[in-house]
């Protein structure tokens, strides 16, 4: 058996020594103990701090490894085009010389389309969408097919409203969408060195609506990444016109392209343009809307007739 240690003889009680041992023992166990919990509070607090770091980090764009903007809102642009290489995308699709692109790339313009015109169109899109509206933060308006977000569903305007529609919209509307379409076209033709001539619009082209509101459905999910060509096959080239101005009406919502490496944003501007090919070439996303509200409409344009859609007409 192990020799135990004998301790200090025991004072009697209420003794001077034993009063005078008390602070002494009591001091010897706490101070080791304040000081690991002034170390656990200090590790907690550090924590805290790079956590609240990285989150802010994350909040200006770094989750998205955003590295390069090429056209901040405070900008404008005469015209800014980047080639880059053409995917295999079109390969599976079939061929239009002098249209399906063999060069491809991105660009932004703040001259195709001015300010005022901006606003007039922006102002279509607020009477169509003011008949209905997604319950969750991505409404669509779709002046071709009819289309309009109401609740978590789809509805024709032209069918569900009938009539009304001739008190909602004007021709001037109509006319003003179709002047805005003519320009956008011409400029993508310019930009890839090709006849506008040889450019159909295509569906969907459409008015979106975008807010912080939660997503409802699969249809507010406007946030994932992905290639028009995929998605839509008849896509060729895709442009958007931005028709409300990033950190002004809203937050979050910019353009990502997501490049090998690298990501590239476009801050949208009201009247700025941005288009490029639709392949694998220009993967991209929007970032979430954080506060405010988005407009813009998407116009695209296909290489092949048996897809083209017609301007849409109020009568």
């Amino acid at each position: 058996m192990a020799p135990q240690r004998r301790g200090a003889p025991k004072a009697p009680e209420g003794s001077g020594a034993a009063e005078r041992r008390r602070p002494s023992s009591t001091k010897s166990v706490r101070g080791p103990w304040d000081m690991r919990r002034k170390w656990l509070r200090a590790a907690v607090l550090g924590a805290c701090t790079s956590l609240a770091a990285l989150l802010l980090w994350g909040s200006l764009g770094g989750e998205d490894g955003i590295t390069e903007v090429l056209a901040f809102r405070s900008e404008v642009l005469p015209g800014r085009f980047i080639e880059v290489p053409c995917s295999e995308d079109y390969d599976s699709h079939r061929r239009f010389e002098g249209c399906s692109p063999r060069k491809c790339g991105r660009g932004i313009s703040d001259a195709v389309i001015t300010r005022d015109e901006a606003r007039r169109i922006r102002s279509v899109a607020e009477k169509g969408l003011s008949l209905g509206g997604s319950d969750g933060g991505a409404s669509i308006l779709d002046l071709h097919s009819g289309a309009l977000s109401v609740g978590k569903h789809f509805v024709n305007l032209y069918r569900y409203f009938g009539d009304k529609i001739q008190t909602v919209f004007s021709e001037e509307d109509f006319q003003l969408y179709r002047d805005v379409r003519q320009k956008v076209q011409l400029a993508i033709a310019q930009a890839f060195g090709i006849s506008a001539s040889s450019l159909y619009l295509t569906k969907p082209t459409f008015f979106s609506r975008i807010n912080s509101t939660a997503a409802r459905t699969a249809h507010d999910e406007y946030w994932h990444a992905h290639v028009d060509k995929v998605t839509y096959g008849s896509f060729d080239y895709t442009s958007l016109l931005y028709l409300s101005d990033y950190l002004d009406d809203f937050g979050g919502g910019r353009f990502v392209f997501m490049d090998e490496g690298a990501n590239r944003t476009v801050e949208p501007r009201a009247g700025r343009v941005s288009f490029f090919t639709s392949g694998s070439e220009n993967l991209h996303r929007v970032e979430k809307v954080c506060w405010g509200t988005r407009y813009a409409i998407t116009i695209a344009f296909t290489c092949n007739p048996d897809h083209s859609i017609a301007d849409p007409a109020l009568t």
